[in-house]
């Protein structure tokens, strides 16, 4: 799986873009503030429809657009080869005209109209940002989102499922606050406590499931990134307690016993005080949480191994390899985490997209082997094998 082709109008500091991207390693190298994540953010928000900086689509629009034209839009479109078969994502995001605040999302598979969750799988990527150590030392929530978002784009199930159990959570939080406040039978808790459990229960199964693939392939990583000096563990923890396996019977026979314990307190409370969008992800550096105790550069390590176990995880899972995006990585890196990258990147990636402030940080033999980009003001000229010269 690579993205052939990538074509930006609007978005951000891009007022036009018409790339055609090759296999193997490109490199984006250019100032702060140029433009390099922004097109990594595209490439991300092809895959996904969802970026990870921006709050609201409207901030994703070209700024210039917004002041100068009528109705202003952004417009995104990646061709995609796959070995089933080539494929065009198109997004467009068009101001509405009652409301400037807000935009409409338009999403187009080989010309057709789709929604949101028909996207992904399309396009698989993994994307490293510096902000990403947030997974390690950030809430729960942030680790939770992060899982569900690499299981979304591995397969539409889990997304249809999640999806499902986040609408129960809201109307049966609704029905709770309104026990509370009013009074009633409690019984009525009984069709949504069926489908929080039914739902709820696949999505522990498969999280469990791909944290226990993601710990082996991380621990692994992380071992030879640190020369074996520090030992990483991913460590699942459900809200449902549980004991034996995390099958999706298992957990829903516990899950539905723990539910009727906690009636009185979730009434009490107005919310759903168990399930999936409670859970935790913890990271443990030699039995250490390196959330609380990890500096930042075992963070960013443990961060790094993460992603690179979820690359090997989609490849897993879906029999293809993602496109990885990496945001000004090698920089951080000392030399010895630097070469195990550049060693991977080498000999696993179908496809990788990294970016820099400095080519000195890339090893010459690693640079003479990567297609070199330079970026200006939203704009991408080639440059050769020189640094310093262009074609």
């Amino acid at each position: 799986m690579r993205l052939t082709h990538l074509s930006l109008h609007n978005f951000r500091n891009y007022v036009r873009l018409d790339l055609d991207l090759p296999p193997g390693v490109s490199l984006l190298q250019g100032d702060n503030a140029q433009g390099k994540t922004n097109l990594l953010e595209a490439v991300y928000y092809l895959a996904t429809s969802r970026s990870p900086h921006a709050g609201s689509d409207r901030e994703l629009v070209n700024w210039l657009a917004v002041e100068q034209e009528p109705l202003p839009y952004a417009r995104l479109v990646g061709k995609v080869a796959r070995a089933s078969g080539n494929s065009k994502i198109e997004i467009t995001l068009t101001q509405q005209a009652n409301n400037g605040a807000r935009y409409r999302k338009q999403i187009r598979l080989n010309g057709v109209a789709r929604r949101a969750m028909d996207l992904l799988g399309q396009l698989n990527d993994v994307l490293f940002l510096p902000e990403d150590i947030s997974l390690v030392s950030g809430s729960p929530g942030g680790r939770r989102r992060y899982l569900d978002a690499t299981l979304c784009q591995i397969g539409p199930v889990y997304c249809r499922t999640l999806s499902r159990y986040n609408q129960v959570v809201t109307q049966r939080n609704a029905l709770l606050r309104d026990l509370r406040e009013r009074g009633g039978d409690s019984a009525q808790l009984a069709f949504w406590d069926q489908r929080l459990v039914e739902n709820g229960a696949y999505l522990v199964s498969r999280r469990s499931d791909a944290l226990l693939a993601l710990d082996e392939l991380a621990h692994e990583i992380h071992g030879q990134l640190t020369g074996g000096t520090e030992q990483l563990r991913l460590r699942y923890a459900p809200s449902v307690e549980m004991e034996g396996p995390a099958d999706a019977e298992s957990v829903g026979k516990a899950f539905k016993v723990q539910l009727q314990d906690l009636r009185r307190r979730e009434i009490a409370a107005g919310m759903t005080l168990i399930g999936p969008h409670r859970d935790e992800l913890r990271f443990l550096i030699n039995g250490v949480d390196c959330g609380v105790y990890g500096s930042r550069g075992q963070q960013r390590t443990a961060t790094l191994s993460l992603k690179l176990a979820e690359v090997d995880l989609m490849r897993r899972e879906t029999g293809e390899q993602p496109v990885l995006l990496l945001d000004d990585v090698l920089s951080e890196l000392d030399e010895h985490r630097r070469s195990f990258l550049v060693h991977t990147l080498e000999n696993g990636a179908e496809q990788a997209i990294i970016t820099t402030t400095d080519l000195h940080a890339i090893p010459q033999a690693f640079l003479s082997g990567s297609h070199l980009w330079r970026v200006e003001m939203g704009s991408l000229s080639r440059v050769d094998k020189d640094p310093g010269a262009s074609e």
